[in-house]
């Protein structure tokens, strides 16, 4: 649990910190996006190794039908994660589409994971992810995109259907059976 709870924690300070310190961070140059992105990949690395090495504590067992609701949750997190790469119709209806994202995929996995190790996990990415949205909100101005042309939307769905195959894979891969049996 205690890698968990450092990756975690390194994950929000590396995140946060062009918020918080945006002088240190400017400082540091293109160099700092290097120490960055070093941070938050060894913050994935003590995550995943923290969460998969976490001994099962059951807080509460969910009913089975939850599933079905993250499936749907996962489903719209993938949609909602990729307009922030769309140049479509889609553009700018949503300011932080990202973050949102994982808001979304959080509040879904805490619907279908009642061990502590997964409260601990998503309730704090989920923490992570409002809290980044309001330090942003109050930092900087939004201007919002031009939209663009609508069949860039349709390749956001194939995309997002392909992704959510791919990321399902990934989970069965893992063990973790993604759908009702």
């Amino acid at each position: 649990m205690i890698l968990l709870v450092l990756g975690i924690a390194l994950w929000v300070a590396a995140h946060l910190f062009k918020r918080v310190a945006p002088e240190r961070r400017a400082a540091m140059g293109d160099k700092g996006k290097g120490a960055v992105a070093v941070a938050l990949l060894v913050a994935l690395v003590l995550i995943v190794l923290g969460y998969r090495g976490a001994p099962f504590i059951n807080v509460w067992t969910p009913p089975a039908f939850m599933v079905h609701i993250n499936n749907l949750l996962m489903l719209v997190a993938v949609f909602v994660y990729g307009m922030s790469a769309t140049t479509g119709r889609l553009r700018g209806k949503m300011r932080h589409p990202q973050l949102t994202a994982v808001k979304i995929w959080a509040v879904a996995h805490l619907l279908v994971n009642g061990d502590l190790a997964s409260i601990i996990l998503f309730g704090s990415m989920l923490a992570w992810a409002v809290a980044e949205v309001i330090v942003i909100n109050r930092s900087e101005a939004w201007v919002r995109p031009e939209p663009g042309p609508a069949k860039k939307d349709i390749l956001l769905v194939v995309i997002t259907l392909v992704m959510f195959a791919v990321i399902t894979g990934i989970h069965a891969w893992l063990g973790v059976w993604p759908f009702p049996r």
